[in-house]
């Protein structure tokens, strides 16, 4: 089976996730994704490599043609999708030290792309400002209710809620208290910090 993706003038993380989603939609076969830039080339060659696939690219004039052979390296997938025991750690409101108006358009793409992917952590921790994006108003509320039906647990910091002043407006999640943090954090094979 092929399956053509045109991603063309998409921004990012758009061509990854439709190439995961044409790759999720077919057994053993291939995806083909069509892009304009190098940035969304390498990003999809990246994924498509760490989802254990065979990559190969093709450039015809400003467009690069992405070959991507699902099924190639048997056993592979099942290694790096093994992530039962991920915890992700978020700090803050917005993603990275710099401009922070940037920051939150980093975080929003962050949770959407994550929504979008596989495989998933198993429990999203809200800490400091980062609590901030389980609450009312926040920008990344669909992708966090999406993560929750998926089975990510998600909770947030009591302490930090309460400096805040946002525990009556939590929307997503649970709170949680210091000593669960620290014991799921210290338990997890994985811990990302964002």
């Amino acid at each position: 089976m092929q399956v053509q993706v045109d991603a063309r003038g998409l921004a990012c993380p758009q061509p990854v996730i439709n190439t995961k989603k044409a790759l999720d939609s077919i057994g053993d076969g291939t995806v083909m994704t069509i892009v304009d830039n190098t940035v969304a080339r390498d990003n999809v060659v990246k994924f498509a490599r760490n989802a254990a696939c065979d990559v190969s690219v093709t450039e015809k004039g400003s467009e690069f043609f992405i070959k991507i052979n699902k099924g190639a390296v048997p056993g592979l997938e099942e290694a790096l999708l093994d992530t039962e025991d991920t915890v992700l750690l978020v700090t803050g409101d917005c993603f990275g030290r710099g401009d922070d108006s940037l920051g939150k358009i980093l975080i929003k793409n962050f949770f959407y792309a994550l929504s979008e992917s596989s495989p998933l952590p198993k429990r999203i921790i809200f800490m400091n400002g980062g609590v901030k994006l389980a609450t009312e108003e926040s920008e990344v509320l669909d992708f966090l209710h999406r993560l929750a039906e998926q089975g990510v647990e998600i909770s947030s910091c009591g302490i930090c809620l309460d400096y805040y002043h946002l525990k009556e407006k939590l929307v997503v999640g649970q709170v949680t208290n210091m000593y669960s943090a620290v014991e799921a954090v210290a338990q997890a094979r994985k811990v990302i910090t964002v």
